[in-house]
């Protein structure tokens, strides 16, 4: 009988090879970062001067906004630059402390998601400026429900990839499992590519906005010139886009850890991170785009942007443009003044009631016109009586239609008509009694 008796079960399982990562994580990344780890001798100066622009533009903005909301001046995105700004400061803050904490992951990994989600702020100030700026070129295109439905969607799809950035981020530094990382590095490189599209989004909407023949004079807004807004605009959004393009390709070509890219230098790191950013801070607060990109509170409908010229009548102006498009852009006649009456010229409205009154016919600030001049011209009776925002089919409005062979004269006059009438409505010596009266 043999005395062979079977080895005894290990009671231990094997060591891990020295080369595997221990522990739940997070994990050290295998590829090269852009940027690296930072250093004390070579981060900690360069984070520092960018810490003091940065906190410079912060107070800047926030000073700018705090002075236009004592005079009620609504230009939020003052406050927007002031946010971005801030959160800037914090991942300039979170890399030096990363300097000090080299072997620190999860400082890392705060510094890299600060750094990715803040320039979002700037990528949405620049689409809705595009945003006006088509509304201003093509109102009735702009202000159509879809269009505005599109860009709404557009600011929504920024929310989600926002998310998506942090979840897959923070969800790569505590996988070792290839398929879940595989799948982090698709939404990565999808996420940087779609922001990079977002970034130079506004060129081609503002080029092609200019571009395209239009059926109505520019409805302006803000102060200055128009072309200096689009040059802003177009200035902002290059410096902007080359910063995502240039992230968007070399997350493309990943290196190894220890072979880094000459393109994933600390040089480039800064320079298309935070270089790009303080640029267009400082420009837009140097040329006070808080006056060039204003626009009058409430605008809903074309020709609200112009009536901004006309100050704290703004409001009253652009309701009165909404309301008599309601009423319908043709029902309406000019005639003039007697000079023995007060000496200007007035411009009749039809006997039409605008809520519980007539706005102008009887009123103290335009007395009564001949019946002659109320009657409107029926040749240029129009089928389409609705609001200015209609998209379903094409509406009329106070502007001055393109030229054609066959231009009906009774439909020439556009919004400097109505802002003509509204200014004298309201710039007449009895105006309490006028804007009473149009109130009620």
């Amino acid at each position: 009988m043999s005395n062979y008796t079977a080895p005894a079960a290990p009671t231990a399982t094997p060591a891990a090879p020295a080369s595997a990562p221990q522990g739940s994580g997070p994990y050290l990344p295998q590829t090269a970062q852009l940027g690296g780890v930072p250093t004390t001798n070579l981060d900690v100066p360069i984070c520092a001067v960018f810490l003091a622009l940065f906190v410079g533009g912060a107070a800047a903005n926030m000073t700018v906004f705090q002075i236009n909301r004592k005079h009620n001046y609504k230009f939020l995105f003052s406050g927007l630059l002031f946010g971005f700004c801030m959160a800037r400061i914090v991942a300039l803050s979170m890399r030096i402390v990363w300097s000090a904490h080299p072997r620190d992951v999860n400082v890392g990994i705060a510094a890299q998601i600060f750094t990715a989600a803040g320039v979002l702020l700037l990528f949405i100030t620049n689409l809705i400026f595009a945003q006006r700026i088509i509304r201003a070129y093509h109102p009735f295109f702009g202000w159509n429900r879809g269009v505005t439905l599109m860009f709404r969607l557009l600011f929504g799809s920024i929310i989600a990839v926002l998310i998506m950035v942090i979840t897959v981020t923070v969800q790569s530094f505590f996988t070792l499992d290839p398929d879940t990382r595989r799948i982090d590095r698709d939404l990565q490189l999808f996420c940087a590519t779609f922001l990079a599209v977002l970034a130079t989004l506004p060129i081609p909407l503002a080029l092609l906005a200019a571009i395209i023949p239009r059926r109505t004079r520019i409805d302006k807004f803000g102060e200055g010139h128009f072309s200096t807004k689009f040059a802003l605009l177009i200035f902002t959004t290059t410096l902007l886009g080359a910063g995502a393009i240039f992230r968007a390709a070399i997350a493309y070509n990943p290196r190894p850890i220890q072979d880094p890219a000459w393109y994933q230098s600390k040089a480039c790191y800064y320079c298309f991170n935070f270089g790009v950013e303080i640029i267009v801070v400082y420009t837009y607060a140097l040329s006070r785009f808080d006056r060039r990109f204003h626009v009058p509170d409430g605008s809903s409908a074309p020709g609200h942007y112009s009536c901004s010229e006309f100050g704290d009548s703004a409001a009253a102006i652009a309701s009165a443009v909404t309301e008599f498009e309601k009423k319908g852009p043709s029902s309406y006649a000019t005639s003039k003044r007697s000079s023995a009456t007060s000496g200007k010229i007035g411009l009749g409205l039809p006997s039409q009631n605008y809520g519980n009154s007539r706005i102008l016919q009887g009123s103290a600030a335009m007395p009564a016109v001949p019946p002659k001049a109320l009657t409107p011209d029926r040749r240029s009776m129009v089928s389409d009586r609705r609001s200015m925002g209609s998209h379903a089919r094409s509406s009329k409005s106070v502007y001055r239609e393109a030229p054609s062979e066959a231009r009906d004269p009774s439909r020439e006059a556009d919004i400097e008509w109505m802002a003509r009438a509204m200014r004298e409505l309201y710039g007449d010596d009895d105006y309490q009694g006028s804007r009473h009266s149009y109130q009620h």
